[in-house]
């Protein structure tokens, strides 16, 4: 009897609790779950149940947002919320953020990503995430993260810091809520959750659609902006007419007032209008002149702006900066029916005629009447005049140079042989400076002259290397010529710098400042000559070495890594920048501008130089005692005929100049 009762009660409990769990599952209150999650001193693990207060969800049972527990203890601690059970308007709306970028990803943002978790408050709410004032910082918290930016291939890596320094961003600062923030701009069809990518038509910064967003705000300036050809032109489809953006940036736009500003008066011409009204492609397509911009720059109000003047006429002035017209259109600032009022905006009482005059023609481009009889006459009194000139002093240069030639006693400086070597040096380099520089400035005048012609990069780069090729050459002859020939290695012994050259140069500038009474006496080679030749050597070392690993960098590109044939690079280009310069300042005033030896040392010619030149560059070499001249002083109307002979001995020169 007691183990009947005893079943029957065992069986009855059992009954009751199976029966009575699944009710009690289901009838969870805030109060079981605070038996767990009660204030745990600040643990973000630990949820109060005081955090809904005050919030959008005040009043709710964690079991309304937290659907997918159904039963204590539960394995999901943080067991998401499910927002769409009640906004599900919403939700369909943001499953589009981000998706058709990233895919499905964890970087995509959930509700709370954006919203907060339990003290969600309205968006009308100062506190809240998604108030207008506290949305950048919400968004920023994503798309001004590195990682996640790069990951997910995001090219505007810092639009929140951008759009802060912005005259949205500015005004939106000092509290107020008219200010374009995130969503003005990005959500969709009046949902700050659909948010769609640039791509997509239906985006509100789709091409077509960017003047409608900036619309909402600038309703009469997009009504200007559409009526215009560039709006005309983008309802007809075409993708490449500019928009808002395209003139006034993105998410850093700036007050027209901020020199900044791509569309300011001082920028608007060269960094708004000049891309597209001088690109190529456009111009071709559209049938548009170009040098509009280069006729601008070259008139009065170019060179005004240019100036500083915040003033003067810019594109937008004539033009218009939203409602721009063509000029055929007889409601255009720029018809001629127009023109006297848009240029008397600035131009008081300026004639109709004059306002007519053609302001992209500048009047020494005019192409027809009297301006342009005029500017032949000029043209060819200016080829004349100055033509003439040229021509009076080259004759005159030349008449000297051959006088210094002709001129007796004179000294032998160089054999035959080494007046080659340095002929062969002069034209390489000169060809090697030409051409490579013709690379790098492609643009120039005297690159496009040279170079210009179809073909013309091709034979560019034949006469570099061709040049390089005869530079190598003669290094190395001249290396067996200083190593084999007594000449040669006599040279290179009076070449080698030594303590006296120091001091002789600090002589030679204190005595030119006047603070040294006595000129250094230079002997076979000067500081001068010296520093110049190994600075040859080096340069020509540095150049042929880089040169050959730039010319075959297939080749040399699977022994050094990329980085180390940049650096090649550079060294070649800054090393030919410094011998460029050296012979230019250096050289050329020692062997022709120097007015002791103009119009040039002849020695590079002939292998001589004048006697009393020679005296006064060299006069610590006597022209008796030295090892290399006559032992017999030649008189100085050089007519004895013996030291003639014994002057031209090439067993008694001395050796080759600079």
């Amino acid at each position: 009897m007691v183990n009947h009762v005893t079943h029957t009660m065992f069986g009855f409990g059992l009954i009751l609790l199976l029966g009575v769990t699944p009710l009690w599952a289901q009838d969870l209150t805030n109060a079981d779950c605070a038996d767990c999650h009660a204030d745990t001193g600040g643990d973000p693990a630990e949820v109060t149940m005081d955090h809904l207060l005050g919030s959008s969800h005040e009043g709710l049972e964690c079991l309304d947002c937290h659907i997918d527990i159904t039963g204590l203890p539960h394995e999901d601690a943080l067991a998401p919320a499910a927002c769409a059970e009640c906004h599900d308007d919403v939700a369909a709306d943001y499953l589009v953020h981000g998706r058709a970028v990233v895919g499905e990803s964890s970087f995509i943002p959930s509700c709370s990503s954006c919203h907060g978790t339990h003290g969600i408050l309205p968006s009308t709410d100062r506190l809240s995430w998604t108030h207008a004032l506290n949305l950048p910082e919400t968004c920023g918290t994503c798309h001004e993260d590195s990682t996640l930016v790069a990951d997910t291939s995001i090219r505007f890596e810092h639009p929140i810091r951008v759009y802060a320094e912005s005259v949205h961003g500015r005004t939106s600062t000092g509290d107020s809520h008219s200010a374009a923030g995130c969503k003005d701009c990005h959500g969709t069809e009046g949902s700050a959750h659909k948010i769609l990518p640039v791509g997509d038509p239906g985006s509100t910064i789709a091409h077509a659609n960017i003047h409608l967003t900036c619309g909402e705000c600038h309703a009469s300036i997009a009504e200007d902006y559409i009526l215009g050809i560039h709006g005309q032109l983008l309802l007809n489809g075409h993708v490449n007419t500019p928009t808002c953006t395209s003139c006034h940036g993105e998410h850093g736009i700036l007050n027209t007032a901020d020199p900044r500003s791509p569309v300011s008066p001082s920028r608007v011409a060269e960094a708004t209008c000049t891309p597209c009204h001088e690109s190529a492609a456009l111009n071709e397509r559209y049938e548009l002149p170009t040098g509009t911009n280069h006729s601008r720059v070259d008139s009065y109000h170019g060179l005004k702006s240019r100036a500083g003047d915040k003033l003067v006429a810019n594109c937008a002035s004539c033009h218009g900066a939203h409602l721009i017209l063509e000029s055929k259109d007889p409601r255009s600032s720029v018809h001629p029916d127009n023109l006297q009022n848009t240029c008397g905006e600035c131009h008081k009482g300026i004639t109709a005629d004059v306002a007519r005059r053609p302001i992209h023609e500048g009047v020494t481009d005019q192409v027809s009447g009297v301006a342009h009889i005029v500017k032949l006459i000029y043209l060819g009194l200016i080829f004349s005049v100055i033509g003439g000139m040229a021509f009076h002093w080259a004759i005159d240069w030349i008449k000297q140079v051959r006088d210094v030639i002709n001129k007796t006693p004179q000294v032998r400086r160089m054999e035959p042989n080494e007046v080659f070597q340095h002929t062969m040096l002069a034209v390489s380099f000169t060809a090697l400076v030409v051409t490579g520089f013709s690379l790098r400035f492609y643009d120039a005048w005297w690159s496009q002259l040279l170079f210009g012609h179809e073909g013309g990069y091709a034979v560019r780069g034949y006469v570099h290397r061709l040049s390089a090729v005869l530079m190598i050459f003669g290094s190395i002859w001249h290396l067996f010529y200083i190593i084999l020939v007594p000449r040669g290695r006599e040279f290179i012994r009076d070449m080698a710098p030594t303590m006296n050259d120091a001091r002789q140069a600090f002589q030679k500038m204190g005595f030119n400042l006047g603070l040294v009474k006595t000129a250094p006496r230079f002997e076979r080679f000067s500081y001068v000559e010296k520093a110049e030749y190994w600075a040859l050597i080096w340069g020509t070392v540095v150049m042929v070495g880089t040169g050959f690993a730039l010319w075959f960098d297939n080749t040399v590109s699977n022994w050094i890594s990329q980085e180390a044939l940049d650096v090649m690079l550079v060294i070649h280009y800054y090393e030919a920048w410094l011998a460029f310069l050296a012979i230019v300042v250096w050289h050329m005033y020692g062997v022709m501008f120097n007015p002791e030896v103009y119009p040039m040392n002849p020695s590079w010619i002939t292998g001589k130089m004048p006697e009393d030149m020679f005296k006064h560059e060299h006069p610590a070499v006597d022209l008796v005692e030295h090892r290399h001249v006559v032992r017999t002083r030649v008189p100085a109307d050089g007519t004895t005929m013996a030291g003639r002979e014994k002057l031209d001995d090439p067993s008694r020169r001395d050796g080759p100049t600079n």
